[in-house]
């Protein structure tokens, strides 16, 4: 998962107002393929806990969003989980919409059981949305769950590297390797007294 954390927000869809807050928090919520109830708890607690507001005397990074009794408006946002390839975005890291919309909902549920209920606020699920954010600071803090231990970035390397280990497994030796694998007749003099290297045991690129 990816969130990020802005204060305040107001989030209109199509010129009607969907969902609106004061002071607060707006969660901007990327949830990845991998998520699962763990991901979610853990941001869960972060959100309602991190520090991010001034305390009384006016000292900044002092109070959360419940210690001040602030609200929390959340945007299910499968963008943060793009991709670039060149210039191209590919969001496969994404989870799938029918899956993610009971995530994000769970999502909203234990945020409610959490906090108050009549604080949370969200968008509308998959719809596209105008999101107005009136960031205060401006402060825009990321989030990131504790099993994203891969940066999306070398993912891309990973899957490449894999795929070339898959051609390498796959590809038929030619004949002329054939040939020079095949174990030759001790009765040859050219044959070498040393071991000739398994066709197994060929190096990875």
């Amino acid at each position: 998962s990816l969130i990020f954390l802005f204060p305040p927000l107001l989030s209109p869809v199509g010129g009607e107002q969907i969902s609106s807050i004061g002071r607060g928090l707006c969660v901007l919520l990327g949830i990845s393929l991998e998520d699962t109830q763990r991901e979610l708890e853990h941001m869960v607690r972060k959100i309602l806990n991190l520090r991010v507001f001034e305390d009384e005397s006016g000292k900044h990074w002092s109070k959360s969003v419940m210690d001040k009794q602030y609200e929390v408006l959340c945007v299910s946002q499968f963008t943060l989980q793009c991709i670039l390839k060149g210039n191209k975005p590919d969001y496969h890291m994404a989870m799938p919409t029918e899956q993610a919309e009971s995530f994000y909902n769970n999502f909203l549920e234990q945020l409610r059981k959490a906090y108050k209920p009549e604080l949370i606020k969200d968008g509308k699920f998959g719809a596209y949305m105008q999101v107005h954010i009136q960031n205060d600071g401006p402060v825009t803090i990321e989030l990131e769950s504790p099993a994203a231990t891969v940066d999306p970035k070398q993912l891309t390397k990973l899957e490449k590297q894999q795929q070339r280990k898959e051609k390498t497994r796959t590809k038929v030796p030619s004949e002329s390797s054939r040939e020079r694998n095949a174990p030759r007749n001790k009765d040859d003099p050219s044959a070498s007294s040393g071991a000739e290297g398994d066709v197994s045991s060929e190096r990875e690129p």
